[in-house]
């Protein structure tokens, strides 16, 4: 089972109060729902959703419903289920604060007054038309699906409210309001009560934000040896250049000192190198200290260059 299937059953199995079956309902219909010759009809595939669905309407409206299951054969076998409803329909709209004009469904008024209801109607949502990525097969996504660009809005001005931000795009004939953030994804997987979810969901993200800092530092460490080998070769040329040109007499004490350790140690960093100096000279060194010796270096370099240069 994909990892949406197992959160949409974790949240069916959660018990819930009356205010928020209703609202539970009311998003549910909106976003699957259809409207035919006075009839609701709520398509599915997931049985302990279904149940659910079956069971909220039952309790709260003790209307008959008629169950119909198919067998769909395109791609892969899977189940689908269909509740109709032909029994009190516009009551049950009504209860529900649904609108129609005889066939669809309106967009959506804004009905919801506590952080409970929200969270019921966004559960409905999610429970209707609703997806999660695995955290472990892919990157972080969690969408809502809706056919009305009104009710995508909705849907992301509820999540707005829980400091959730989410994005509304068309895609083909539908709305999709979606959230990329790692940590608001999570924070909606605690809002529903999947708990179980939500620790699987979370040990994911904690080993691949681990796994990427790893790799990150892995990264800026090869790069900082790269470019120490890189500066030690470049002073080591022109520590060879000097000594070609027989130019080394020209540095001071303390200076060609720092040269002949870094021939003795090529592929150290400044700092190290400062250490090195440090402990076998006993003159306190650090690696400013170093680096203003080389600086003279590449000076006394440069200069006999340009000199050689005017010459020709």
């Amino acid at each position: 089972m994909s990892f949406t299937t197992d959160m949409k059953e974790e949240i069916t199995k959660k018990d819930i109060n009356r205010i928020e079956a209703l609202n539970e309902l009311s998003s549910f219909i909106r976003f699957t729902g259809q409207i035919k010759k006075n009839r609701i009809i709520l398509v599915m595939e997931n049985a302990s959703v279904a149940r659910r669905i079956y069971k909220d309407i039952k309790h709260n409206f003790g209307v008959n419903i008629k169950i119909t299951i198919r067998i769909q054969k395109r791609f892969r076998i899977k189940q689908i289920y269909i509740l109709e409803i032909a029994d009190k329909v516009e009551k049950i709209l009504e209860s529900l604060n649904i609108k129609h004009n005889g066939k669809n469904i309106l967009p959506s008024d804004n009905f919801l007054d506590t952080d409970e209801e929200k969270i019921s109607y966004l559960r409905g949502a999610f429970l209707a038309a609703g997806s999660v990525n695995n955290p472990s097969t892919g990157g972080y996504h969690l969408e809502f699906s809706s056919n009305l660009k009104k009710d995508g809005l909705y849907i992301s001005n509820l999540l707005k409210e829980f400091n959730i931000s989410s994005k509304v795009i068309k895609r083909n004939n539908k709305y999709m309001t979606y959230v990329k953030s790692s940590e608001m994804i999570s924070d909606i997987i605690k809002m529903f009560g999947a708990i179980n979810s939500l620790f699987f969901f979370e040990d994911i993200r904690i080993y691949r934000d681990h796994k990427n800092m790893v790799n990150r530092l892995n990264n800026c460490e090869i790069s900082n040896q790269e470019r120490i080998i890189k500066t030690g070769i470049k002073q080591l040329e022109d520590i060879e250049y000097l000594k070609s040109h027989d130019l080394l007499g020209l540095l001071d004490e303390s200076t060609r000192e720092a040269v002949h350790y870094r021939e003795l140690y090529p592929e150290t960093s400044l700092s190290e190198l400062a250490d090195i100096i440090s402990k076998e000279t006993g003159h306190n060194i650090g690696k400013s200290g170093v680096n203003h010796y080389f600086i003279k270096v590449k000076k006394l370099v440069e200069k006999h260059k340009n000199s050689t240069k005017k010459k020709t």
